[in-house]
């Protein structure tokens, strides 16, 4: 299977939701908060830097669980920007 290549707005929308997941994590360590949550470390760190912008539904909702954030305040923080612009491609 094949998945087609992230558009520039979903890879943005990743790098929001990782920046809020640190910021919702505080002071918690990375490995408290992944072992709460259920997943990896290493998922959580991909998550947190955007090299895993588009998480299973599930691995989100066990991380708004750990971060004690809800569902909506997620999707509301990571919802389209209607001002956002795609980057001009370069020739």
């Amino acid at each position: 299977m094949v998945r087609t290549p992230l558009t520039p707005w979903e890879r943005e929308r990743g790098e929001r939701f990782g920046a809020l997941l640190r910021q919702a994590r505080g002071d918690r360590s990375m490995t408290e908060v992944a072992a709460a949550a259920g997943v990896s470390a290493e998922t959580l760190r991909k998550i947190e830097t955007g090299r895993a912008p588009t998480p299973a539904f599930f691995t989100v909702a066990a991380l708004a669980a750990a971060l004690q954030v809800s569902l909506d305040e997620l999707a509301a923080a990571c919802a389209h920007d209607p001002d956002w612009q795609e980057p001009a491609l370069s020739a």
